[in-house]
C-alpha cells in the first residue's frame, strides 16, 4: 500500500488529480485490451485463422473430410457423365467401386492429382537445346583453329 505524506490541501488536490489520471489511463487501457480481445473472435478473423490450406490439411487429417466428400461426389459424377446411358446394375457397380476409391483419397492425393492434371495442360513449349561449341582441345590462338 502506498503511503503519502499529505500535509496541505494542495497536496491532497494534487494526489486526487494523479489518482484520477491513473484511473482514466487504466480504464482506457482496459477498453483497448477488451476491444483487441474481442476482435480476434470476429467472423473475418476466424476465417483468416482457420481457412488456410495448412489448416484445412490439418483438419482433414483429423476428420478426413475430403475422402468423405469424394466418396459421395465421385459416384454421382461418374454415373452422370461417363455412364449416363448405362443400366441400373452397371451404375450400382460403378457407384460402389467409385465410393471405395473416393474413401482412399485424401487432401494430399487430391492435390497431387490436381498438380499432375495442371502439368498436362500447363506450358507445353518444347525446350530448345542450346548448341554449345564443341571443344576439340585446340587452343583458339593456334593456326589450326
Amino acid at each position: 500500500m502506498r503511503k503519502n505524506n499529505i500535509q496541505t490541501i494542495e497536496d491532497l488536490q494534487r494526489e486526487i488529480l494523479v489518482l484520477r489520471a491513473a484511473y482514466q489511463m487504466q480504464g482506457d487501457a482496459l477498453k483497448e485490451d477488451t476491444r483487441l480481445y474481442l476482435k480476434q473472435f470476429t467472423f473475418g478473423a476466424l476465417i483468416r485463422k482457420y481457412a488456410t490450406p495448412s489448416a484445412f490439411v490439418k483438419m482433414d487429417d483429423k476428420l478426413n473430410i475430403s475422402s468423405k466428400l469424394m466418396s459421395m461426389v465421385l459416384p454421382v459424377l461418374m454415373n452422370s457423365t461417363l455412364f449416363r446411358g448405362s443400366g441400373f446394375l452397371t451404375k450400382a457397380l460403378v457407384g460402389l467401386a467409385t465410393s471405395k476409391v473416393g474413401k482412399t483419397l485424401d487432401a494430399e492425393h487430391l492435390s497431387a492429382i490436381f498438380n499432375t492434371v495442371k502439368g498436362w495442360f500447363g506450358k507445353t513449349k518444347k525446350k530448345e537445346k542450346a548448341v554449345a561449341a564443341i571443344d576439340y582441345g585446340i587452343p583458339p590462338d593456334s593456326e589450326t583453329y
